[in-house]
């Protein structure tokens, strides 16, 4: 599955178009009337551009359909849609009675599993839609994250991502989806834990048309003032203690004698007054 949709069709055991055409070979194209396939209900994609099918049907109706359809056969003259459904779709816009399509036949997993990684792998999904199919293969496949991660060749991170955007509030996931706000934005509103501070942040992103950086200075939380850790003082010896007491007396003020633990310190005199300051400089006897 890690090679995506391309390595399954070329399996001779999920083909049967050689007992449609009669033609012997494997992965050969059959003709099939566009009236005869139904549309792929397990296609996570939703949102076809109107304009861009319009163009397409005008392409097809010039050049034919370059790429086949892939479709499973459900009956006499029934098929099903697996890969291909913006193909599918402009054909109908253009009035196109048949399709070249490869046969498969495939049960409902399977099929899941290759409609969604073949549409994953399509440059033009959204975000959410890759969002909404990596979910559906995890839950309706039975896949872990880690396993979807190897199916995909995707990394273990990259899949956390986008299923993260699975949090954000449906105005979000449909800005996302739009176009509005890229999936740069989206990540860096998952850090507001509340929704409507949330909400708020997101329309002053589409108001003041923000880049990821603003958005990213938006809600970053405010740092917290450093804690101040004072030093451990280091305890006087005997000697220094008698210093300070001596002092203390011969001075009729408070010495005090403080260390930190590099050796480095200070000594400080506390004095009442200006009077009492000049008493204790005639005491030192400083001039």
């Amino acid at each position: 599955m890690g090679k995506g949709l391309s390595a399954l069709l070329e399996n001779s055991d999920t083909d049967i178009t050689s007992k449609v055409n009669h033609s012997g070979l494997v992965g050969s194209i059959a003709m099939i009337p566009l009236s005869d396939i139904e549309a792929n209900p397990f296609n996570p994609r939703t949102n076809f551009e109107r304009e861009a099918l319009l163009e397409l049907a005008d392409s097809i109706k010039e050049h034919g359909i370059i790429q086949p359809l892939t479709v499973r056969k459900m009956g006499r003259d029934k098929y099903q849609l697996i890969s291909g459904e913006r193909r599918f779709r402009a054909c109908q816009i253009a009035n196109i009675e048949e399709v070249p399509a490869y046969i498969r036949v495939a049960n409902d997993q399977s099929m899941l599993e290759m409609a969604l990684v073949e549409n994953i792998q399509r440059e033009n999904l959204n975000a959410i839609e890759i969002a909404l199919s990596y979910e559906r293969l995890i839950q309706e496949c039975n896949l872990t994250q880690e396993q979807l991660s190897q199916k995909l060749s995707k990394s273990r991170s990259a899949v956390t991502n986008f299923l993260r955007l699975l949090k954000l509030p449906a105005e979000i996931q449909l800005g996302v989806r739009d176009g509005k706000i890229s999936m740069g934005h989206a990540r860096a509103l998952l850090s507001v834990a509340d929704e409507r501070d949330m909400l708020e942040k997101y329309r002053i992103i589409l108001e003041e048309n923000f880049s990821v950086r603003d958005v990213e200075y938006l809600v970053k939380p405010p740092s917290k003032p450093p804690v101040f850790q004072p030093q451990e003082k280091k305890p006087l010896t005997k000697q220094q203690e008698i210093f300070k007491n001596t002092f203390t007396q011969k001075l009729a003020s408070k010495v005090s004698i403080q260390k930190s633990q590099n050796g480095s310190g200070k000594i400080s005199l506390t004095f009442t007054s200006e009077a009492d300051l000049n008493r204790i400089i005639q005491l030192l006897k400083v001039q």
